[in-house]
């Protein structure tokens, strides 16, 4: 016997919704089903069942973002891309995701759909299939309007990247120019009207990476510059392999509307968050090709070479200014802008 799946007829997220009931039921497969359809999901079994062969990687997050939309991105996308490139940072290939909803009571099931339907579309740039998950609804006052979380599952096509394998004479490479998402939702926050075209990073870094791994590049580390920018990769890598880098300062890739926003609230391009922005050490002999391969390959053609590992200042990142001077690139302190993520 059949059972009929309505559509929500509400505009609104009810209580009822995260009841275990018909409403719940009616919302699940109306919204989630429908954009996340494959066989593993649709068998509805209390675990998904997966084939996993070889190492695998696997990963979490959540996201709290705020606000919901802004320019480049919206959190649905911000889930998936944040996830699958956790997996693709490590050489994996994005199999497999988790996805848990808690929404506030009186979300808008119109901007609902429209974040389900973000996601969709993220997961499709890299064959990655939602499989299980879980849905929450909390009474009004007790969450922001949404709150996502995620995990992700991936085959290992490229091992042995990691943040203790950096050595002396690697190049450090940027894929793109810097500080956009941290910037884009600045700007969404307090509601500044600028004649830019500023929008967030936020991205699938999969296609690109696939491409590296696809020609053998030689990839000692590699992570995506997330909270606390380039400055926080730089200086993790820097102690955890025991080594010292140095970055040109004129060389960071970082757009005229992002230096804007960081001279007028005082912030350093290098400490604010991107979501579509990675980060490499390989051989120097090779830098300039996967320059080239990045261009060629990834949402932005500002790839470039801003520095080189060292054997010495170990666990310190030196930058040197456009003058020539020189001063530590420390990690940022504090919470420069909570939620952006």
């Amino acid at each position: 016997m059949s059972v009929e799946i309505k559509l929500p007829t509400e505009k609104a997220v009810q209580l009822s919704h995260g009841g275990g009931g018909k409403e719940m039921n009616n919302l699940i497969k109306s919204i989630f089903f429908k954009a996340f359809a494959n066989p593993i999901l649709a068998s509805e079994e209390d675990a998904a069942v997966l084939n996993l062969d070889g190492p695998t990687a696997f990963t979490t997050d959540s996201f709290t973002v705020s606000p919901l939309f802004f320019a480049g991105g919206d959190i649905g996308k911000l889930a998936v891309a944040g996830t699958v490139n956790d997996l693709a940072m490590m050489g994996a290939e994005p199999q497999y995701l988790s996805c848990s909803f808690i929404i506030e009571e009186g979300f808008a099931i119109a901007s609902l759909k429209q974040i389900v339907a973000s996601m969709a579309s993220e997961l499709h740039k890299s064959g990655t299939r939602v499989v299980c998950g879980d849905t929450k609804v909390v009474p009004k006052g007790c969450a922001d309007g949404l709150f996502i979380n995620t995990s992700g599952v991936g085959r290992i096509l490229k091992p042995h990247i990691s943040v203790n394998h950096l050595q002396p004479g690697d190049a450090i490479i940027v894929s793109g120019d810097i500080g956009r998402h941290g910037a884009a939702i600045l700007m969404a926050r307090e509601g500044l009207n600028l004649e830019s075209d500023l929008r967030s990073d936020c991205a699938n870094l999969w296609p690109v990476v696939e491409q590296l791994i696809a020609a053998n590049i030689t990839i000692h580390a590699m992570r995506d510059a997330t909270r606390g920018g380039l400055a926080a990769v730089l200086n993790e890598w820097a102690q955890a392999s025991k080594v010292g880098i140095s970055v040109a300062e004129s060389q960071i890739p970082v757009s005229d509307e992002v230096k804007g926003l960081c001279e007028l609230y005082g912030f350093e391009p290098h400490d604010l968050a991107n979501e579509g922005t990675f980060i490499l050490a390989v051989p120097q002999t090779i830098a300039s090709g996967v320059v080239e391969i990045i261009n060629r390959y990834g949402d932005s053609q500002t790839a470039a070479i801003i520095g080189q590992v060292e054997d010495n200042h170990h666990g310190k990142v030196i930058l040197t200014t456009p003058w020539g001077s020189t001063r530590y690139l420390d990690l940022p302190q504090g919470e420069l802008l909570p939620r952006i993520c």
